[in-house]
């Protein structure tokens, strides 16, 4: 282990005992690294978050509004989510406690196609459930990220620069015409959403393959509703992403108007999810982006 490394691990046991100074502390596994957050898992039953920001008051805040966000995401999922055991906003960190199943991207590909149909289901009553939230219940709590979709084009066009090279040869013709084309139209109702719910995202019991919850809420806000939808057709298909959108039941969304915006976020978030897998070594995401390819741009 490097020194870095213990230096980690010893945070999170000074940080544990003093939030929990009763606790005897028998092991700290590193869970792994997000664009946000740094994870931990202590005694196998209490995960442990450090935020990334490099400024100490805006980590500070950031904590703390997570932590507000999760009481009242509680209250509305019908999917578990993380519960609060303790926060210190000097350190950036919020402790919870472990939920069980592991993340959807952990496990195979092959399997993840034979089951995401039903997984897709239940993740479509999820987003129900948020978007059906009064937007104005949650002002004050959760930032608007609803940006035109001409500036969602343009950050994928950036993105893609940094990548291009490693998108296989056989999509690059599609990849190209769909960078170059107009925008889909603006003038859909922006929901309340998780608006990060890629499948590193999604906890699933491995052997029946139900949802066991829904993890890293720190980017949920109020957002067009076809951008989780998109993340769901990004990462588990077409197909899942018909049943999804099949089970949503909206009074503020035409569902077919839905399911080309969706697909419209799907192409301009692979190219961040290629780019951050390359970037971190992570291959899980580079593969996952890679296979994606084949249903956001056929050759």
């Amino acid at each position: 282990m490097s020194s870095r490394s213990r230096g980690r691990v010893a945070d999170v046991r000074g940080v544990v005992a003093a939030h929990l100074p009763d606790r005897r502390i028998e092991s700290v596994v590193p869970l792994g690294e997000g664009l946000d957050n740094l994870a931990y898992e202590v005694d196998g039953e209490l995960i442990v978050r450090f935020g990334k920001e490099p400024d100490p008051a805006r980590r500070a805040a950031l904590v703390g509004h997570e932590a507000r966000v999760l009481a009242a995401v509680a209250s509305i999922s019908p999917l578990p989510v993380p519960e609060p055991v303790f926060t210190d906003a000097e350190r950036g960190c919020l402790a919870y406690r472990k939920l069980p199943g592991v993340p959807l991207l952990d496990l195979p590909p092959h399997r993840r196609a034979a089951h995401g149909t039903s997984v897709a289901a239940t993740l479509g009553g999820l987003l129900t459930a948020l978007h059906a939230v009064p937007v104005d219940r949650l002002a004050g709590l959760v930032d608007v990220d609803h940006r035109p979709s001409a500036e969602w084009l343009h950050e994928a066009a950036e993105n893609h620069a940094t990548v291009a090279g490693q998108v296989p040869a056989a999509h690059r013709r599609a990849v190209e015409a769909f960078l170059d084309a107009a925008p889909p139209r603006d003038g859909c109702t922006p929901v309340f959403s998780h608006n990060d719910l890629g499948i590193e995202h999604v906890l699933v019991d491995p052997v029946t393959w139900t949802v066991t919850g829904i993890i890293d809420w720190s980017d949920a806000a109020v957002v067009d509703p076809a951008h989780d939808f998109g993340l769901l057709h990004r990462d588990l298909g077409p197909a899942a992403t018909r049943v999804a959108i099949g089970s949503c039941r909206s009074d503020t969304d035409d569902l077919t108007a839905l399911g080309e915006r969706a697909v419209f976020h799907a192409r301009c978030s692979v190219f961040e999810d290629l780019a951050y897998g390359i970037e971190t070594e992570q291959r899980k995401y580079v593969d996952k982006s890679l296979a994606a390819m084949e249903w956001l741009f056929p050759s």
